[in-house]
């Protein structure tokens, strides 16, 4: 599979950790994966939204890693927020997580399933 960050000259740049495109070509296999949210196997919640954030990405990484994917393999994710006060403290444990990979992203402020999270995150992964 290869991969690449695209971002037409005609359009906004993307600022803060992502691609405003991203192409995929040669690819065999494509993982969608569900909505994460911050539950642990356990089902604990953290009470904070940097330890929630955090949680998702670890429950990201396990589904990825079950079909022998990595991070690298993440061509597109949606994250869903709460609330728009968390918006800088998700891009930067996203940016944290990521490090230099800028797949495509969307972000989206909504009414969450449950009230005690602050966020949740589904990927399409690609290899």
């Amino acid at each position: 599979m290869k991969t690449r960050s695209l971002e037409s000259n005609k359009a906004p740049s993307a600022d803060g950790g992502y691609s405003q495109a991203f192409e995929v070509s040669g690819a065999t296999r494509t993982l969608y994966i569900s909505g994460q949210i911050p539950v642990d196997k356990n089902e604990y919640v953290p009470s904070d939204f940097s330890d929630q954030a955090r949680l998702v990405w670890q429950n990201i990484i396990h589904q990825l890693e079950a079909a022998d994917m990595s991070l690298d393999n993440i061509v597109k994710h949606t994250t869903y927020l709460a609330s728009r006060e968390y918006r800088d403290d998700n891009s930067r444990i996203r940016q944290e997580i990521l490090r230099q990979r800028k797949p495509a992203l969307t972000v989206v402020i909504a009414g969450i399933y449950d009230e005690a999270w602050f966020l949740e995150v589904d990927v399409i992964a690609s290899d």
